[in-house]
């Protein structure tokens, strides 16, 4: 069977939903005084936000609070340096270093798309997000946190984007959502040769520190640090899986810092496991022009524009390094011997990934020689009888790629990593998404239906409940969806082991069973009954299994 070479660049494409300003979330004045919290670096003046209709109606938040230091550049996290007077967390802080790579076609749309309104970029970046029920901080009990990862190809993101507003979350289920900010591209993934192997993979470091800072200082918002559910999208859910993964019982940090995990679109177990070498490295220091024999310096000292030039330019991708450490060179070897952090997880897909990153392609037979250079003729005539055009929901080529993208990257592995899971005998339940509304499209007119990410704005309550003619309107059943997921999200968080809903039945062996499309309600608004997985992938993972490569 054919053998692919899946590397990160092409399957982290953690592009994140981007929705227009939302007005379900209100901003206002706090009635009182302002929302205010001590922790380990001293104390934080937050702001508050209403929610109509909300359980919880008014929403503490607080804004950009540094969980370090403003970074060393290619060096880990240290602690925030504390301050002497209250800090005001009343605005998000700025974005890390983004990537966003050319030609200026493909730029163009990602950054209009994912990355409008602009944020300003910083290395002093390493900031986090809190949106707290404002009952929480009253005493009566402490609330699960649900500590959020976003997507952006470990290339770009950023924490302040109006999809990761946590108030409707916390208004809405009761539960305390933080969102962090983490470094990426180069600036989190150096490959430098002269770094020791443990300290390349700075983002996931980030991350880390991240979580450690949220053990130490949650219950000053009315957070129980036993309860962190971790959650992500596309990138952001590789790196949840890393962190599951090598958080072991013989991991050097101890015990994970969270107790439960949501995958959405992605995984680091099974596809793009291919490790950073040091090429990318070698390409960036050549365009500096160093003079000394210390790269490592040299590219300290350059400015950070030119250093985001050179990668966006070259289309320099920086992957993690596979170091044992945040990122295990053979994952899902470890999941199948029970070697992970043993918490609860919940992973899925949507039912169209692959049409954000092929749509521009028409050609299956030229698209597979050009990903697969040595593929037969037998092998592809094979790929194109389990893909028939004709079928549900492949009309074109462009469906037909757009599907073979899907289940190679995103679908088969997450049935691997839920069924691997449940066989290791830790709880695991699989979502798959299949819905689709038009205020919510990437680009305005043009139907990608459940595009890669177009859970988020869902899952979040971000959606735009306003009527725009450009986007679309939103409806009743878009507003009821959103209100489900949310709640199954936040329900899991508090009973992982309970599972997202009743009813809902986890994976158990090789009987997978999944949401029948989580777009399909019946007539009284209800979540439609578990469906076996064979009704959604039709086998054809079958056909992927052995590309993967797994170890034993």
């Amino acid at each position: 069977m054919l053998m692919l070479n899946l590397g990160v660049a092409s399957l982290l494409a953690g592009i994140v939903a981007s929705a227009p300003p939302h007005q379900n979330v209100q901003r206002q004045a706090a009635t009182t005084s302002a929302p205010s919290a001590t922790i380990d670096s001293g104390v934080v003046i937050g702001t508050q936000t209403s929610i109509a209709g909300a359980p919880s109606p008014v929403v503490n938040q607080y804004l950009g609070v540094p969980f370090a230091a403003s970074p060393t550049r290619f060096a880990p996290a240290q602690s925030a340096t504390p301050w002497s007077s209250a800090y005001m967390a009343t605005q998000r802080g700025p974005a890390c270093i983004q990537q966003f790579n050319y030609p200026e076609s493909s730029r163009n749309f990602t950054i209009a798309a994912f990355n409008t309104p602009a944020p300003p970029e910083s290395e002093d970046c390493l900031s986090v997000n809190i949106f707290v029920p404002a009952g929480a901080q009253n005493g009566g009990g402490l609330k699960p946190v649900m500590f959020w990862i976003y997507g952006g190809s470990l290339q770009f993101g950023y924490n302040g984007q109006a999809a990761y507003d946590g108030s409707s979350f916390a208004a809405n289920q009761d539960v305390i959502v933080v969102a962090t900010n983490y470094r990426t591209n180069v600036f989190g993934f150096p490959s430098a040769p002269s770094l020791p192997l443990t300290a390349r993979n700075l983002g996931y470091l980030d991350q880390r520190f991240s979580l450690k800072w949220v053990q130490r200082n949650i219950r000053s918002f009315g957070g129980d640090p036993s309860r962190v559910t971790i959650f992500g999208e596309s990138a952001g859910s590789f790196s949840v899986d890393s962190l599951v993964t090598s958080f072991g019982p013989s991991a050097p940090d101890g015990p994970p810092p969270f107790n439960a995990a949501i995958m959405q679109s992605g995984q680091s177990s099974v596809t793009a496991r291919l490790g950073a070498d040091s090429s990318s490295w070698t390409r960036l220091i050549s365009q500096l022009n160093c003079t000394t024999s210390d790269d490592l310096a040299c590219a300290r000292a350059a400015p950070a524009t030119t250093l985001k030039s050179i990668i966006e330019r070259g289309a320099i991708a920086f992957r993690p390094t596979l170091d044992n450490y945040t990122q295990l060179q053979y994952p899902e070897a470890a999941r199948r011997a029970g070697n992970i952090a043993r918490v609860p997880i919940m992973t899925g897909t949507n039912a169209n990934e692959g049409i954000l990153f092929t749509f521009t392609q028409n050609d299956t037979v030229a698209y597979l020689r050009s990903t697969l250079p040595s593929i037969t003729d037998a092998q592809i005539q094979v790929i194109l009888s389990a893909y028939p055009i004709g079928q549900a929901g492949i009309s074109t080529q462009t469906d037909q790629i757009a599907r073979i993208y899907t289940d190679v990257g995103f679908q088969c592995p997450s049935a691997i990593v839920a069924n691997d899971t449940a066989s290791a005998r830790i709880p695991a339940w699989r979502y798959y998404y299949n819905a689709t509304f038009a205020n919510i499209q990437p680009i305005p007119g043009v139907n990608f239906g459940p595009y890669h990410a177009s859970e988020i704005p869902i899952v979040f309550g971000t959606y735009p409940t306003y009527n725009s003619p450009a986007r679309g309107y939103a409806t009743q059943t878009q507003a009821r969806l959103s209100e489900l997921m949310q709640n199954m999200w936040a329900t899991f968080a508090k009973n992982p082991t309970g599972g997202p809903a009743p009813g809902w039945n986890g994976v158990i062996g090789g009987g997978l069973q999944v949401i029948g499309g989580l777009g399909g309600l019946d007539s009284q608004g209800r979540l439609r009954s578990s469906a076996p997985v064979a009704a959604i992938d039709g086998g054809r993972c079958e056909i992927w299994r052995a590309a993967y490569g797994l170890t034993s």
